[in-house]
């Protein structure tokens, strides 16, 4: 169906010029959905194309803003693509969204509090909960989110979790999962984690999906409509091997991603396992969440 974005935003061509049939949407109707994307990662519009091109394969109408913190400035974007593309988080305070995704950011190592723009994310997190539908929680967000709302702590791991790994479905009855079987395979890069004994232990969280190797997948608040994701279904196919031979460039130690290059040989091409299920994900989220 349609997707509406901020008119000229590069990020559309590029989903376009990769084959992908985007559709646009020239004015809202009565069944567009309203989604905001509050984008916190460094490389802006790799992420704007990321989203666009999950968002538009599902079966809504969605008119998509992006909106910025008010009080960070991105190295990596330039002030002219920020002004034109982005909406300040003060200019929408009194709008409603239907849905809400919050990106993740290489912050990890970095305590919750120390992030120079921590007070304003909180800000958002409780501003949400009265004027979005349903909020997605993405990666460090995840973590950001559930330290904030339940003091959930994130550990640091021994090395970087990074691949593509299998997880399991432990309520496959609600709509978030519907047409999705066992295993879901999911992009993780990440050092820290969330520890599964702390999540099952809030009595206000659910535990949705989950993985032996890469831990807590999916948790969702009861009795609203967010949830909170730390892997990056997101990612397209080359993500990781963009990351895997920056790291191996650089002189970084870091490790083969798990699951991903074919007969685990950096020389091959991705085997993608990962995008059909992210596009039902999505597109259930979208469907059975953002009304």
């Amino acid at each position: 169906m349609p997707i509406k974005v901020p008119a000229g935003l590069p990020a559309l061509q590029n989903v376009m010029n990769e084959g992908h049939a985007v559709e646009l949407l020239e004015a809202p109707t009565a069944q567009t959905l309203r989604i905001a994307l509050l984008n916190i990662m460094p490389m802006k519009e790799t992420t704007e194309a990321d989203f666009i091109r999950l968002l538009s394969t599902s079966d809504e109408e969605i008119e998509l803003t992006l909106l910025k913190l008010d009080t960070h400035t991105p190295k990596h974007a330039s002030p002219e693509h920020m002004s034109r593309y982005y909406t300040s988080f003060n200019d929408v305070r009194e709008s409603r969204f239907d849905g809400l995704i919050i990106t993740g950011a290489p912050i990890e190592k970095i305590e919750f509090e120390e992030v120079t723009y921590w007070h304003e994310l909180c800000e958002i997190f409780e501003w949400a909960r009265k004027n979005v539908t349903s909020t997605l929680y993405i990666c460090w967000a995840a973590q950001a989110g559930v330290y904030q709302k339940f003091g959930i702590q994130k550990y640091l791991l021994p090395a970087k979790m990074f691949g593509i790994f299998p997880h399991t479905i432990a309520k496959p009855e609600i709509p978030l999962f519907e047409g999705i079987e066992e295993p879901i395979y999911v992009p993780h890069s990440r050092h820290t984690e969330l520890h599964r004994e702390d999540i099952v232990a809030e009595k206000r969280l659910e535990l949705l999906s989950e993985s032996e190797l890469s831990g807590v997948y999916i948790m969702q608040e009861k009795g609203t409509k967010d949830f909170f994701i730390t892997g990056h279904s997101e990612y397209a196919l080359y993500t990781l091997d963009g990351e895997y031979k920056r790291d191996v460039a650089k002189g970084l130690p870091i490790e083969l991603p798990l699951n991903y290059y074919r007969d685990n040989n950096p020389a091959n091409e991705p085997v993608n396992r990962w995008q059909a299920t992210a596009w039902k994900l999505f597109g259930n989220w979208l469907k059975y969440y953002c009304k």
